[in-house]
């Protein structure tokens, strides 16, 4: 099964892409934490990524590229989250892998800004808080928590221009392909979950 999970940034997608691959056994495939290790590596691709997350852009879809198919060669199972952000890109995605199901998270605009500014993220683990459900400035594993440099209000609702310019797009792309399913992602995690699970 190789699934495409899709939404603005701050949807949840990290956290039903857990989920689902976890339920199901797939390779779970996330473009930012990709980027994000070639950034801490110091990679040639990382830190020319670096430029364009800093200010609230896309990062080019031939870096994308590039990233993405060292990480799906060789398996037959996956879940990609983050990827395709584009038009170009989904074309690319299906010169090399034929998509069974793009879920598209539909959330309100507005929560995702303050999900997203209100974020704490696991030095260690990666895994997300919201800083009005938790006090705490450690992680469940012990690490601490820290704010990402791009989870400000500005670069956040640049981040959500850019994704109704070039992203939505991929909305009617799919759509058209009969590929497209429309899950509600405004209630709880549990909630948005059961919604997925019925589809799949």
């Amino acid at each position: 099964m190789k699934i495409v999970l899709f939404g603005p940034p701050g949807a949840g997608k990290g956290t039903q892409a857990e989920l689902i691959s976890k339920e199901y056994g797939l390779s779970h495939i996330s473009t930012g934490e990709v980027i994000r290790k070639n950034i801490r590596n110091k990679t040639s691709i990382g830190l020319a990524a670096l430029e364009f997350i800093e200010s609230g852009k896309l990062v080019p879809d031939d870096v994308v590229g590039k990233l993405l198919v060292g990480e799906i060669e060789g398996k037959d199972s996956y879940l990609l989250d983050g990827f395709p952000r584009t038009i170009p890109q989904a074309k690319m995605l299906e010169s090399i892998a034929d998509i069974d199901a793009v879920i598209n998270l539909d959330v309100d605009l507005e929560a995702v800004v303050d999900r997203i500014v209100n974020r704490l993220v696991c030095t260690a683990c990666g895994k997300n808080y919201n800083k009005k459900l938790h006090s705490a400035l450690t992680c469940e594993c012990g690490a601490p928590l820290s704010t990402r440099a791009d989870d400000n209000e500005q670069t956040v609702r640049n981040r959500l221009a850019v994704y109704e310019e070039s992203t939505k797009p991929l909305i009617e792309f799919y759509r058209a392909k009969g590929k497209l399913v429309d899950i509600d992602g405004n209630g709880s995690i549990d909630e948005v979950f059961e919604k997925i699970k019925r589809v799949l």
